[in-house]
């Protein structure tokens, strides 16, 4: 993921983040169900699911009174002369969620608003899935699959409801730095590939020592550090474009960086992490009818996303071989999109290896995702354990061009894998939507976790608009675009290919090392 700044505009109370505990604001988190599933028991609802807030949205005080800690992109210079002394002098309070940050839950949905004014108006918003009020959900994500609803029919060009999994530690950080005294009941420890330097505590310590005020972004700066991690992009879209990118680090776990080593704009590809990923945004992959309103992906109306993480095994120890993307709406199931960009094979669908190696090469990319550890390294990420974050914002460094318009600006728009979407280039300035689109929102819900094949259900294989063939859940998806027949049989189905399921008429026996197992009444598979 790009640049995922806290964009908030203070009126009268300044937003950030500490690590010590304020008393101001009761925290109470709000709930969010989740399933869990099994192809032998089903789904079995987590009723002990909440959000927390992410700490950079938080108001920071004095522990002795109400005085700011930071106001606007400036830190107090008498409560913060250096990051230690500021950990100690400031305290982070708890939020609330609707009527400050327009956060909503019913149910097992949450809605994150764009823009919401109270006492001050505040700007996006990041949380993170727990598992009770003091530790954050992990997630082990190899021989899995994650399945959720959205909704982003409210989220114009510019914007970018996204969904992903951050190699955070489950409490937040509190176990590892004696100075952080919020932990993830208060949303600390926040991480990225990015390696970020606006979040304003990093590691138990302020990020106060050479803290620079954003030119563009009143209420932004950069300090000295950064903090980096895996990052596994299931989802950032809008209306209009979407993509899915797995962005591994050579450190995996959450890391302190300084200055250059953190990338940026002198040097972005000198941190530990790989910055631009592999994404799948089916435009840019050469698909432009697939995703959008009225598209096969009907942006319009609520629908499903399926993600699968295939290892070389079939095991949630082995290394991490493919990553697939499935869709379900009006009950249909739908496979991804196939590549139709000329050097690069049109059976593509999924990622891995070497479509990234295709990708990087026919777009003239950096191999900055192969040279900090591909898939392999981004799996041990995912067997360790991960936290999903949800979160919506709009960018103050390029506009969120890179997802949904031609990007770079200066580059041939027809040449391969610079048009991304159909938003134009002039769109995407945060003050221009701040202003002219502060209602839009995104809506998550019905999320689902467990066995590949395990996690929805459909009506049957059918024909979806725009030619698309859609066919049952996990069937393997290298098939051109187009074909409406499933393979014909025959003496045997290779290891993890499809074996059986209901409308299945393709190969039933398995090759040898491996057997047929039944995922669901739609898809059985070899294991």
């Amino acid at each position: 993921m790009f640049n995922k700044a806290a964009l908030i505009a203070f009126s009268l109370i300044a937003m950030a983040c500490g690590q010590q505990v304020g008393t101001l604001t009761t925290e109470t988190h709000p709930a969010l169900p989740w399933q869990k599933c099994t192809t032998s028991g089903g789904c079995v609802t987590q009723s002990s699911g909440k959000v927390v807030l992410d700490s950079n949205w938080r108001w920071l005080h004095s522990t002795k009174d109400t005085t700011n800690c930071y106001t606007g992109n400036t830190w107090d210079a008498t409560l913060c002369p250096d990051g230690t002394t500021c950990a100690a002098n400031c305290a982070l309070d708890g939020a609330d969620y609707t009527g400050t940050y327009g956060i909503t839950a019913s149910g097992n949905a949450l809605t994150l608003k764009f823009v919401t004014s109270s006492a001050q108006k505040n700007i996006g918003s990041r949380v993170y899935l727990m598992a009770s009020d003091t530790s954050y959900q992990m997630f082990k994500l190899l021989n899995q699959e994650f399945t959720f609803d959205v909704d982003v029919s409210n989220l114009p060009c510019g914007l970018n409801g996204a969904l992903y999994f951050s190699q955070m530690d489950a409490d937040g950080g509190l176990a590892k730095y004696p100075t952080n005294k919020a932990g993830a009941k208060y949303g600390t420890g926040y991480c990225d590939s990015q390696c970020p330097r606006d979040i304003k505590f990093i590691n138990g310590v302020a990020n106060s020592d050479g803290w620079a005020a954003s030119p563009s972004d009143v209420n932004a700066g950069t300090g000295n550090y950064g903090t980096c991690c895996n990052e596994m992009d299931i989802w950032e879209a809008n209306n209009n474009a979407a993509a899915f990118t797995p962005h591994p680090c050579t450190t995996g776990a959450q890391s302190r960086c300084e200055g250059d080593a953190c990338g940026g704009s002198d040097d972005r590809y000198g941190s530990v992490c790989d910055p631009d990923g592999c994404d799948f945004n089916s435009f840019r992959m050469g698909d432009t009818t697939f995703y959008g309103e009225g598209q096969t992906v009907d942006t319009s109306k609520k629908f499903t996303v399926v993600t699968q993480f295939i290892t070389d095994d079939g095991t949630a120890t082995g290394t991490l071989s493919e990553i697939r993307r499935i869709y379900v709406q009006n009950g249909k199931v739908i496979q991804n999109s196939n590549v139709n960009v000329p050097g690069m094979s049109s059976s593509y669908n999924s990622i891995t290896e070497q479509f990234c190696e295709d990708q990087k090469t026919v777009f003239g990319d950096t191999t900055s995702f192969q040279d900090k550890g591909g898939l392999a390294g981004i799996g041990k990420g995912m067997e360790t354990g991960m936290v999903l974050v949800l979160s919506v914002w709009d960018d103050h460094a390029v506009n969120m061009l890179w997802l949904d318009s031609d990007y770079p600006t200066t580059a041939d728009p027809t040449a391969p894998g610079v048009a991304r979407g159909t938003c134009p280039t002039t769109s995407g300035v945060p003050t221009d939507i701040e202003s002219s689109e502060p209602n839009s929102s995104v809506t998550y819900s019905n999320i689902k976790f467990g066995d590949i094949g395990s996690t929805f259900s459909s009506t049957g294989a059918t024909t979806g608009t725009g030619g698309q063939t859609t066919v049952p859940v996990g069937t393997p998806t290298t098939r051109p675009v187009g074909t409406t027949t499933v393979p014909a049989p025959a003496a045997t189905q290779t290891k993890y290919g499809q074996c059986g399921g209901q409308g299945y008429n393709g190969p039933t026996v398995c090759a040898s090392g491996s057997s047929c197992k039944v995922s669901n009444q739609y898809y059985s598979q070899c294991l």
